[in-house]
């Protein structure tokens, strides 16, 4: 961890393996809950903006105001700015920058994003003040968080949460909130903002492509060596037990049944 910063090292990591998922991601599928407050002429900020595929949706919408995407990780940014520029989005601006110490000035956005961003941080009010800052007063913090205690595979046979499991024991080892999604109505509260209004949605997994991509993303990040061996160094996890998941995801991929869904909290608030 950078002890000089309330952000962690990502616990995800940045590798192909890794980033697998997030290249999946667009604003249609992950911001929908915020899509309505979206016009023409915002000026929006996207704090943690990864790879930049669901940044590119909401610069869309806005065109021509200004979306601001800022990322700690240098290579997040470089193919944030390739995917804005093969969507032909001359409408971005890009920083590489911690989002809990943001080169903006007081009350400059309409709109602060953040997807999956503060289960990361230690610090959730350092983040939270940090943006509350920076939004206009009367401006929107929209922030969607994973809740991998309401994620499921179906039929279980024991992978799902055994997996899910690995994945908290892993982000709270790096000091992260895995339950963000459903803890962060208190979160938001008291970082001070009004008129919250909470929502959950599903990222479903049905077709054979979705299948194989969500077992695919168990086996290939959550089991790969650079997890396991995390795992294992906090007493969480053995390679045997990942020897065992791998084989029953794979026999989860076979199932005629088989379906998988990842949950998430979403919230919208006003800075007073």
């Amino acid at each position: 961890m950078d002890t000089q910063s309330a952000t962690p090292d990502y616990t995800m990591g940045f590798n192909e393996r890794a980033m697998a998922s997030p290249m999946r991601h667009t604003a249609e599928n992950c911001a929908e809950y915020m899509l309505p407050y979206l016009r023409p002429g915002l000026r929006v900020l996207d704090f943690g903006c990864g790879p930049g595929t669901i940044s590119v949706g909401i610069a869309r919408r806005i065109d021509p105001g200004e979306l601001h995407c800022v990322d700690m990780e240098e290579s997040q940014i470089e193919m944030a700015r390739s995917v804005a520029k093969e969507n032909g989005q001359g409408n971005v601006v890009f920083r590489l920058c911690d989002a809990t110490n943001l080169p903006f000035e007081d009350d400059f956005f309409d709109i602060a994003h953040g997807h999956n961003i503060l289960m990361h941080v230690p610090d959730t009010q350092a983040l939270l003040a940090e943006i509350k800052r920076v939004l206009k007063p009367g401006g929107l913090i929209c922030c969607r968080e994973m809740i991998t205690a309401s994620s499921f595979a179906y039929p279980d046979k024991d992978v799902a949460k055994r997996l899910w499991d690995l994945f908290e024991d892993v982000v709270a080892a790096n000091d992260g909130h895995p339950q963000m999604g459903k803890d962060m109505k208190a979160h938001i509260l008291e970082a001070g903002f009004t008129n919250i209004d909470m929502s959950a949605s599903f990222n479903t997994y049905d077709t054979p492509e979705e299948i194989h991509f969500m077992r695919h993303g168990a086996v290939e990040w959550l089991l790969s060596p650079e997890i396991t061996e995390m795992a294992i160094k906090y007493g969480a996890w053995t390679d045997e037990l990942s020897d065992r998941m791998r084989a029953r995801a794979d026999e989860w991929m076979e199932h005629q049944g088989a379906f998988g869904a990842t949950a998430y909290g979403e919230v919208i608030a006003n800075k007073p």
